[in-house]
């Protein structure tokens, strides 16, 4: 397994639509292994392989409190199962230490495929539903800063790109 780095928004390449998956072999399975490997490191709790610099339709997830729990999403459709939205508090590895509200669907179902290219159907809430939501947008080329104003979002962007002048 290696540790994959991460993008930064305001990164193009995070605008990339991801392609869909022909084949589920062991690349990527491979891929799919080292994306949890750089989530858990991270320390995370989703990661899309956009965010890697990987453009398909891949993204893995675990929300348990002691990493017992990874889920591979291959392929992922997401469909809103009630015109309900909840806010939340989200945040995202590729944009470090930003955080804001965001209000999405409170229900939906996701069809996928498993790690094994198997095809499998999940009806969720909650925060599942919150990540599954978010990773999606990043295989849309859409941030969840996004959905915040203007200025937020230009606020972010001018913080990041200071922080990254000062780590080169």
């Amino acid at each position: 397994m290696a540790k994959l780095p991460i993008l930064h928004f305001p990164d193009p390449r995070l605008r990339t639509r991801a392609k869909p998956v022909s084949v589920v072999d062991d690349n990527i399975r491979q891929l799919a292994e080292d994306m949890l490997e750089t989530m858990y490191d991270a320390p995370g709790i989703g990661l899309a392989a956009t965010q890697v610099n990987q453009h398909i339709r891949l993204l893995v997830l675990d929300i348990s409190e002691d990493k017992s729990a990874p889920m591979v999403f291959i392929n992922p459709v997401i469909t809103p199962l009630t015109q309900d939205c909840v806010p939340y508090e989200e945040g995202c590895l590729s944009v470090p230490g930003s955080y804001d509200e965001v209000q999405r669907p409170a229900r939906i179902r996701v069809e996928a495929l498993d790690r094994n290219g198997k095809p499998f159907t999940l009806e969720t809430d909650g925060l599942l539903a919150v990540c599954l939501q978010h990773e999606v947008d990043h295989l849309d080329g859409k941030l969840f800063v996004d959905y915040l104003s203007p200025l937020k979002r230009q606020r972010i962007k001018t913080k990041l790109e200071k922080l990254q002048k000062q780590r080169a």
